[in-house]
């Protein structure tokens, strides 16, 4: 185990960019991840565009560990991900002769025409390897470190579960939270301060504001616990020695 994975994530639709279908599949990527020590770095929302995608896909692959994206595999003339995919790999694009064995006995068990709309959904970038999907047989596919998903929820979910434990994982951030009474307008100069002093650390800060009124979460995380212990007790004391002092009773 390395410690330090990253991964990036495409999302791939028309459909996105115009408001039509609201994403639900960064959030669950981006927890996954996490869960299993994969820094997710960057989220990239594309048009069915192939120069589009292929530009996302060779830009997120060449600096990370991982790149998965979602959406644009289905049956329809706009759905263009496996050749784009392979058009950004420099690979020919045709049949899987396995996907379209097995979408082909799945359309005739249930009785429905596998159509050229259909048959579509068998294209891969030569050499891909399959990602089972469980729900609705059509599969997705992996090929050098780019992951090939569906995009809608339940099946990019459950291909995402067969994913999984085939990566190579890193050491997991560890979290420490520390609330600040004082706004982020106050504590911005000192805290930046703190985090130069603590390079193995990831210090950020975040307004809440509930009916007990305003205050500013500190959340440091670090994979070495010395380090995100020695920061917080940084952050602690940065705190207290910016809070009025209660006055001398003498």
């Amino acid at each position: 185990m390395t410690d330090i994975v990253t991964a990036g994530m495409i999302v791939i639709g028309d459909e996105i960019l115009s408001g039509r279908t609201k994403d639900k599949n960064i959030g669950h990527l981006a927890d996954m991840l996490t869960a299993v020590g994969i820094d997710l770095k960057e989220v990239r929302v594309v048009s069915d565009d192939r120069e589009a995608i292929a530009d996302a896909v060779n830009a997120l692959r060449s600096r990370n560990t991982y790149v998965f994206t979602t959406g644009g595999i289905g049956p329809t003339h706009d759905d263009i991900t496996a050749d784009s995919i392979a058009f950004a790999l420099g690979l020919p694009c045709g049949y899987d002769d396995k996907a379209y064995r097995l979408l082909e006995a799945h359309y005739a068990k249930r009785g429905i025409e596998f159509t050229e709309a259909r048959k579509r959904m068998a294209r891969m970038p030569e050499g891909a390897t399959h990602i089972d999907n469980p729900i609705s047989i059509a599969p997705g596919f992996h090929i050098a470190n780019v992951y090939v998903m569906a995009g809608v929820p339940s099946i990019f979910q459950a291909m995402l579960d067969n994913v999984i434990p085939t990566l190579q994982t890193g050491t997991k951030l560890s979290t420490r939270s520390v609330p600040s009474p004082l706004p982020e307008g106050t504590i911005g100069g000192p805290l930046g301060e703190v985090q130069k002093a603590h390079p193995d650390t990831i210090i950020g800060s975040y307004p809440q504001y509930s009916d007990n009124g305003f205050w500013t979460e500190i959340i440091i995380r670090s994979r070495s616990q010395e380090a995100l212990a020695a920061a917080t007790e940084a952050v602690e004391n940065m705190l207290a020695s910016m809070q009025p002092q209660e006055p001398s009773v003498n």
